[in-house]
């Protein structure tokens, strides 16, 4: 792979943001065997950092974001993104379901709500139909 096709398409670029290593060790499995490109952030602190990085946002397809992390949690990162990347999915995967939580997150524009663990099959038909999916080309 040249370095063109690793930064020509968003599509297959996955950012996860858990705090929790061996969670994102496990998506990145999952999703690497459906042959998506998986960057990692321990944290919202770190992700906000990486998609800043540069003159412009990071260009990913997806990010799953954990809720409870240390620095920047997963709320204060997802407001941040929906601010100043609304046309990037966002699917949210937390260890401490809260229906109240997922309904003012899917109202927030967040594609998805998924409980840990999250079942393999299940996260590959998500990701690939949010994927496969027109992006919402919203600019802020």
């Amino acid at each position: 792979m040249t370095i063109i096709d690793k930064v020509s398409g968003t599509r297959g670029k996955i950012l996860v943001i858990d705090d929790e290593e061996d969670v994102r060790e496990v998506l990145r499995l999952h999703l690497e065997s459906a042959k998506y490109t998986v960057l990692e952030a321990s944290d919202g602190q770190e992700a906000l950092k990486m998609m800043e990085s540069g003159s412009n946002l990071l260009q990913v397809g997806l990010i799953i974001c954990d809720i409870r992390m240390p620095k920047v949690n997963g709320i204060e990162a997802i407001d941040f993104l929906k601010q100043h990347a609304p046309s990037i999915p966002i699917i949210v995967i937390t260890g401490y379901p809260d229906s109240e939580l997922a309904v003012s997150l899917l109202k927030k524009g967040v594609r998805d709500y998924m409980v840990k663990p999250v079942e393999k099959e299940k996260l590959l038909a998500k990701v690939k139909e949010i994927l496969a999916a027109p992006q919402d080309f919203q600019y802020a």
